[in-house]
């Protein structure tokens, strides 16, 4: 159970470095692929540097998230990952209502498993 949780809380670190790379560098061009739908086209290039201020928001949580894989004290890890993980639910939740619905599958979602595993882990030992 606890490998499972690994790998969830890697997959979700590793999503919110894809964000961070996506908003920060490759704005107009990932950027307008994923948001194509939501923003339109000649907004990408003003919205340049909002977009960056959100990725490096998400590569603040999945900083935290790889921080987690090197505390040596497990509880304190434990408490770190119910943190973050609890972080990237709630951006997840409140984009999915503000945004678009999508967000709660992709970012939500996994968070929310993520974090039952985790308190499922922790409750066992």
């Amino acid at each position: 159970m606890e490998t499972l949780s690994n790998i969830f809380i890697a997959i979700i670190a590793l999503e919110h470095l894809y964000i961070l790379y996506m908003e920060m560098f490759a704005w107009e061009t990932l950027g307008k692929k994923t948001f194509r739908k939501a923003l339109p086209e000649h907004m990408f290039k003003p919205t340049k540097g909002l977009a960056a201020n959100q990725g490096l928001y998400n590569g603040f949580l999945a900083s935290g998230l790889i921080w987690t894989f090197f505390i040596e004290d497990q509880t304190w890890s434990t408490n770190i990952s119910i943190f973050f993980l609890c972080c990237v639910a709630i951006a997840g939740i409140f984009g999915a209502l503000t945004a678009s619905k999508k967000i709660f599958v992709v970012q939500a979602l996994p968070a929310i498993i993520a974090l039952l595993l985790q308190l499922l882990v922790s409750y066992s030992v």
